[in-house]
């Protein structure tokens, strides 16, 4: 738990469910003079302001293009890789390995965090080797995974899976365990059957801790993608950069990190969409 307990102090994520009295305190702790809206746009502006320095920079020659392609020359290099079909076909690639990666660790975290958080029995069996798996350096895997799978696709999706699971797995048991006992007691009292429980008592008191563990999954499946592809991919956003190395094209790598960083905000935009649909009941709760 104290596990759960840190993660959740390090994720502004994690806050939005964290209650009501502590986000109080932080935004007084953070009043500006300033009104909201212009916060907002201020909030909007800010990548602007960077990309306006770093084409200012590399047109007054204080950056070499040769280190770090100006914004314009990311943009047509972006504009030729999407011309000739190899941007579209490396994001569907990566896209592919990810999605697998994720489902497979998904799957494996649903069941142990079900097992954990609803048996005793499954706690003392289960939990003590998901701690050990949270502690092992992953990234030390790849050389072991090679061996084992080879240097097709198996590896990438399984150490995508791999850091799917503890995120989701750890949220998933905390919120099963935060489940109010009394409510508990009460369905027993009622008779419901096992389904009834789920949809009527555990699926709505773990979805908002569960949302907040997909995004944290997420979130780590893209950074092992970006591990994983590096080690001799044959296709895909990780091929691309690689290919674009040994010939010292540094445009090419950076339109490349870029599209992970944009495909990792996508994922995170639809969880926020999910969330805002699946939760409307305690925005509807705080507007009463």
């Amino acid at each position: 738990m104290s596990q759960v307990a840190g993660l959740a102090a390090t994720d502004p994520a994690v806050e939005e469910v964290a209650g009501a009295a502590p986000a109080g305190r932080a935004v007084s702790a953070r009043r500006s003079v300033l009104s909201p809206r212009t916060l907002k746009i201020l909030r909007s502006l800010s990548p602007v302001f960077v990309l306006a320095a770093w084409q200012l920079f590399s047109s007054l020659g204080i950056l070499d293009e040769r280190t770090l392609a100006s914004p314009v020359q990311l943009a047509g290099t972006a504009w030729e890789l999407i011309g000739s079909g190899q941007l579209q076909e490396a994001i569907a690639v990566s896209a592919r390995r990810a999605a697998l990666g994720f489902l497979l660790g998904a799957l494996i975290a649903f069941v142990l965090g079900g097992i954990v958080g609803l048996s005793a029995l499954g706690d003392a069996l289960v939990d003590p080797l998901v701690q050990m798996l949270r502690t092992l350096p992953l990234f030390g895997l790849v050389p072991l995974f090679i061996i084992w799978f080879g240097i097709k696709e198996e590896p990438k999706i399984y150490l995508v899976a791999l850091f799917v699971i503890v995120p989701l797995y750890l949220n998933l048991v905390a919120a099963l365990r935060g489940v109010d006992p009394d409510l508990v007691e009460v369905a027993g009292a009622l008779r419901l059957t096992w389904s009834e429980r789920l949809r009527h008592l555990y699926l709505p008191a773990v979805t908002p801790g569960l949302l907040v563990g997909l995004r944290q999954a997420l979130g780590m499946a893209w950074i092992a993608l970006i591990v994983a592809e590096q080690v001799n991919a044959g296709a895909g956003l990780g091929f691309l950069i690689n290919n674009a190395r040994d010939f010292l094209q540094t445009d090419v790598i950076v339109v490349g990190l870029l599209c992970y960083a944009a495909l990792g905000l996508v994922t995170d935009w639809a969880v926020r969409l999910l969330e805002r649909r699946a939760l409307r009941w305690r925005d509807e709760g705080r507007s009463a």
